[in-house]
């Protein structure tokens, strides 16, 4: 098989949920260092990330953040990249420590043309659900198949309310570079159920295939 689709599993808060996402097939391991339900403190996040054994990616997730917290905190876990959920700019993103993952909300008037200031700055992006309470976590979905065909000059994820039932669909219609789940494999925030991420990546190989064919 030759395609396939990358996988990050976001909002770790426990070693043995990093340790279960890392041998399900995660290629990615995200660590929440914004406000939210699954953040974590820099001293949690050095501890989860050592866990993490290469060549599986080690994603900080920020909301405008300060630039000085982000790069302690890159330097102190060995952050691969950072995934800014603001209102961060482009120089922002091209300035960062480590590659950008530049997350855009979608919403009714969302479409990829909005992703273009961010050309040449953002090392990738991410198409998340639109919430005007919350920069993530959202749990819902959106209208994959309203969006078109993804640029091809950055790799393209899709979050927003995936989970085993529904990430098949998701990369079969808009066929992303990576896949982003939090909430669509827990039993509660933070806590993931190893089931769920284990049929979540079997889920994903399976749209690949059928995609290949």
């Amino acid at each position: 098989m030759t395609r396939r689709t990358r996988i990050k599993v976001c909002g770790l808060t426990r070693a043995e949920d990093v340790v279960a996402a890392v041998e399900a097939g995660a290629d990615a391991c995200g660590f929440i260092f914004a406000a939210s339900p699954r953040q974590v403190t820099p001293e949690q996040a050095v501890a989860l990330a050592s866990l993490v054994p290469p060549p599986v990616a080690r994603v900080g997730v920020f909301v405008d953040a300060d630039p000085a917290f982000v790069a302690k905190a890159v330097a102190a876990a060995g952050l691969s990249a950072v995934q800014f959920c603001g209102s961060e700019t482009p120089d922002e993103c091209v300035n960062a420590p480590v590659p950008a993952i530049k997350v855009l909300h979608v919403g009714t008037e969302f479409g990829c043309s909005d992703a273009e200031p961010y050309r040449g700055h953002a090392s990738a992006v991410l198409l998340d659900t639109y919430d005007p309470q919350r920069a993530g976590g959202t749990s819902q979905t959106f209208a994959w198949q309203e969006i078109g065909e993804l640029p091809g000059w950055a790799p393209f994820f899709v979050a927003g309310g995936l989970s085993p039932d529904n990430v098949g669909l998701a990369v079969r219609t808009m066929h992303p570079f990576g896949v982003d789940v939090s909430s669509g494999v827990e039993d509660a925030p933070g806590i993931k159920n190893h089931d769920s991420l284990r049929a979540f990546c079997t889920a994903v190989t399976a749209a690949d295939q059928e995609v290949e064919r």
